[in-house]
């Protein structure tokens, strides 16, 4: 394996990190519209405290599961964006100025969901706290469909003329392959963000939340083994079987483990699943790295986007001192804050000033 095929694998693994992690961060933001209020009823039994909750505290139950790890796993993708440009300049190029809108999409919604986590407890004023949910269901809900629809066109190709400059339009990204491929990643989030809520909390929380996953497993299961199979029929080869059958067989186990109510066997079920996916577009596209659709001699290929070999050698070597260190604070991060939450957990308003929101 020379250098520019390890740098294609390293970008391939930063971005299933990027998509386990951040995955249920996205999931959470878009359950917690729903998940945000009055119990949905069962027949366990939970906490007084937890019936008469009200939907603030819930919500801020909810938020405190990803609080201290979300900017953390936004960090594989900062550094998966940063590899690319470093090691696969003209990928990078052609790829940004392709899919420059849902690109530009992705990053109005992160940086809106950023401020709305950040900014939703400064001001005690419930319209406040409104539109900062509205924010984080907004910066939630469209990554979570518009990255499955970025990945997905990578993998069927787009029109490239033999500049390597993008000829088609904004519509060409709208065919059925990639709008499937936006319904899996949005529904495999969903239910990646419930099983990690029933994880993380107790009482009705972990109740409702793994209520919710249970009802989402069978749609996500479905419409993921559609793409998967599409996938692989269309584009695939003999090998790239391994990483789909191992995500259908966690997919399957996922289905399994949510009707069982085995929050952690689940999550790591949609952890693989999650993984394995992603895997199997990476596997697809070698040695590829961006397809032309206009002509398969216009393909932008590993070995004629890559960076000269000493700087694929300094980037090397970065890597080695620099990523244990990284992924070892990560790792100490989660343990650190691993215990479940509930809204007992929640403290009692701190006497905040109710000041206006401009414009009310």
């Amino acid at each position: 394996m020379g250098l520019p095929e390890f740098w294609f694998l390293v970008i391939a693994v930063l971005f299933v990190g990027y998509f386990v992690l951040e995955g249920f961060d996205f999931g959470v933001g878009m359950l917690m519209p729903f998940l945000g209020h009055s119990h949905t009823g069962g027949d366990d039994v939970v906490a007084p405290t937890d019936e008469l909750a009200g939907p603030d505290n819930r919500r801020r139950a909810i938020l405190n599961t990803i609080g201290p790890v979300w900017d953390g796993n936004e960090v594989w993708l900062i550094t998966a964006g940063g590899a690319m440009f470093a090691a696969f300049g003209g990928w990078y190029a052609t790829m940004f100025t392709a899919f420059y809108l849902p690109l530009f999409l992705i990053l109005i919604g992160l940086i809106v969901r950023i401020c709305a986590i950040e900014w939703r407890g400064k001001i005690d004023n419930p319209r406040w706290r409104m539109w900062a949910d509205i924010g984080i269901g907004l910066g939630s809900w469209i990554p979570a469909l518009l990255w499955g629809v970025a990945f997905a066109n990578v993998i069927r190709g787009i029109p490239i003329d033999a500049d390597a400059q993008y000829t088609g339009g904004f519509f060409n990204l709208l065919n059925p392959y990639a709008l499937l491929g936006g319904a899996t990643t949005l529904l495999a989030f969903l239910t990646h963000g419930a099983v990690f809520l029933a994880l993380k909390t107790s009482g009705v929380l972990q109740e409702d939340s793994m209520r919710y996953a249970s009802r989402l497993a069978i749609p996500t299961l479905v419409v993921a083994a559609v793409f998967l199979l599409w996938t692989q029929l269309a584009y695939g080869n003999g090998w790239t079987w391994i990483p789909v059958l191992i995500a259908a067989v966690a997919a399957v186990a996922m289905v399994i483990a949510t009707q069982l109510r085995r929050e952690g066997i689940a999550f790591l079920a949609t952890s693989i699943a999650i993984a394995g996916t992603v895997a199997a577009l990476f596997a697809v596209l070698y040695p590829n790295v961006l397809p032309s659709s206009t002509d398969p001699a216009y393909n932008l290929t590993i070995a004629n986007t890559s960076s000269s070999s000493y700087t694929l050698t300094v980037m090397t070597w970065a890597a080695v001192i620099v990523t244990p260190v990284v992924i070892g604070y990560q790792a100490w991060t989660y343990w650190v804050f691993r215990q479940r939450i509930s809204v007992d957990h929640i403290p009692a308003p701190t006497g905040l000033p109710s000041l206006r929101v401009p414009g009310e």
